[in-house]
């Protein structure tokens, strides 16, 4: 497919639903991605099977025993590696929470209409891989390099380009030593979904830093300026706005549903009594310092119990007693970082549907 093509088949510009129905398009990516349940927040690492997954085009399908890796571009000498030569090098295993930046979406009036997540795009797992630096220091790095620039082998069509999906970083973000190129989930291998042979993990990002199937790294002269990093995941109120990068996670807490569900509604259902309220809270590279849970729509809040986190790269858990007492209730959470920044109880609105991190609300009925 051309440019012209794609122009004339895909137009550009966000669209906007104000009518409150999913469209076809919006149901198809919904299929295509998956949320974590909500219920999965009891795991202190998310099992695979549950993790969040994004897609922007398709599953690439690659074939280890011929994928390379090329590290090139501003280098003093380019590298070629194998999955082979990669799980050599020195490993490590890190907990990282990872959250898509469009987590919340479909929450906000009128609603971008783009993959329509609720609450479920969040997982915890750990990862495993080589960091990153030590690959580019092999290679070397040249004094005119600004950015490190990675493309991933997806490919498709997004605001009127045929592209590979590619995001950059900046050497100093790429060469810290928690960046890794990860090969294994869990204690397995990437499954292809998940970028298998080999990803970029950036923990702290929003997800769609951690470019998955990478097939090339680039070190380059200029701030790369592809579709991924000036158009998509910008924080602006119209499309004519140059906006704000979208990179650290936003401090967000959220709740294990309590009781049982509705089917259709999703409402809980909860037998009066003493009952214990858990979750999960965290946030980009910031300890989290707070978390507090309302029961009554937010009208007053209380401290919750915090755990230990799983890493200083990964979400902590919370816990909260409440004796409930029959009635409708709506409980809400909401946390801080150790920096001040406390979750809002209505959300900013963007163009783009991205840094949602207002306060969870879970409706329940109490018998």
């Amino acid at each position: 497919m051309t440019h012209q093509d794609a122009d004339s088949r895909f137009p550009r510009g966000e669209r906007l639903d104000e009518s409150g129905r999913f469209t076809r398009e919006e149901l198809q990516l919904a299929f295509r991605n998956r949320g974590m349940p909500l219920e999965a927040l009891r795991y202190p690492l998310t099992p695979t099977g549950m993790h969040y997954l994004l897609t922007h085009f398709d599953v690439p399908y690659v074939d280890a025993a011929t994928w390379t890796l090329t590290v090139g571009g501003l280098v003093s000498k380019t590298l070629t590696l194998d999955i082979d030569a990669i799980r050599a090098r020195p490993a490590t295993t890190l907990a990282v929470t990872m959250e898509c930046a469009g987590n919340g979406r479909a929450l906000l009036t009128p609603r971008p209409a783009s993959q329509p997540w609720l609450l479920e795009a969040v997982g915890t797992a750990e990862w495993t891989g080589t960091p990153l630096r030590g690959v580019l220091e092999d290679a070397g790095i040249d004094d005119g390099a600004v950015e490190v620039l990675f493309t991933g082998l997806d490919r498709g069509v997004q605001g009127d380009e045929v592209q590979s999906y590619q995001r950059s970083l900046s050497i100093d973000e790429a060469t810290r030593p928690e960046v890794l190129l990860a090969y294994e989930m869990n204690g397995a291998p990437l499954e292809p979904q998940h970028g298998y042979p080999l990803r970029l993990l950036v923990p702290g990002w929003y997800g769609m830093t951690s470019v998955k199937w990478l097939e090339r790294i680039e070190l380059v002269a200029e701030p790369f300026t592809g579709f991924q990093m000036m158009d998509s995941y910008r924080y602006r109120q119209t499309s004519d706005e140059a906006g704000v990068p979208v990179d650290l996670i936003r401090v967000r807490a959220l709740m294990a549903p309590p009781g049982i569900p509705d089917f259709y509604t999703r409402t809980r259902l909860v037998e009066a009594g003493p009952i214990t309220l858990t979750g999960r809270a965290w946030a980009g590279r910031a300890r989290i310092a707070r978390v507090e849970v309302s029961t009554d729509g937010g009208a007053g809040w209380a401290d919750a119990t915090l755990e230990p986190a799983l890493s200083p790269h990964a979400w902590r858990g919370w816990s909260f007693e409440w004796t409930s007492i029959p009635g409708h209730h709506t409980l809400s959470v909401r946390a801080t970082d150790e920096g001040g920044n406390v979750q809002p109880i209505e959300q900013s609105w963007t163009i783009s549907g991205v840094g949602n991190n207002m306060a969870q609300r879970v409706d329940v009925i109490v018998e």
